[in-house]
């Protein structure tokens, strides 16, 4: 994956300490399924989820950040031990600013994944900004990083594997499956 990386990115990915997700467009595909009843239904890629529990056994951090509010987030947010969901946001940078308070760490030592219009503010302001394959071509733009796979589509999982491999840390993962 170095190889494929910029160098800037790279030494960037190295210091993240806290990943700041999307939900609609970069954990899913950014489909919402209705049934006749108005109940809600979204997929989500299990590779990208065994790559969050692979961050958040190395130590980092996840947050979910949703402008829309939806039971099963909350629910996949559950499966997967990420403690910090924030739903409902339309002041997506306000809702960061208080997160890397708490957590006590700089944006430099950030890594967000949006995908959109709405996500530009946030990604000008954390230290490694990316973008899923498939997201608003002005996000792009802004993105240090666009990822290869789209998103709800594996690039939750390839940003993962990214920041383990930037850290140092994969190879101790795949020792455990040896």
């Amino acid at each position: 994956m170095r190889a494929e990386v910029p160098e800037g990115v790279w030494k960037t990915a190295a210091k993240v300490k806290l990943l700041v997700l999307d939900v609609d467009g970069v954990m899913t595909d950014g489909r919402i399924i209705l049934d006749h009843e108005g109940r809600e239904f979204k997929t989500f890629d299990i590779r990208d989820g065994h790559g969050i529990k692979l961050l958040l056994n190395a130590g980092i951090e996840v947050v979910m950040l949703s402008g829309r509010s939806s039971p099963i987030l909350q629910k996949r947010a559950e499966e997967l031990g990420i403690r910090r969901v924030h739903q409902g946001v339309h002041d997506k940078v306000g809702v960061y600013l208080k997160i890397v308070k708490e957590v006590g760490i700089k944006d430099e030592e950030v890594c967000f994944v949006g995908d959109d219009l709405v996500d530009i503010p946030l990604l000008k302001k954390v230290g490694l900004p990316i973008v899923v394959s498939d997201g608003a071509e002005e996000a792009k733009r802004v993105a240090l990083y666009v990822t290869k796979s789209s998103g709800g589509r594996g690039a939750v999982r390839e940003v993962c594997n990214l920041l383990l491999q930037a850290q140092g840390k994969w190879e101790d993962i795949l020792r455990r499956y040896s």
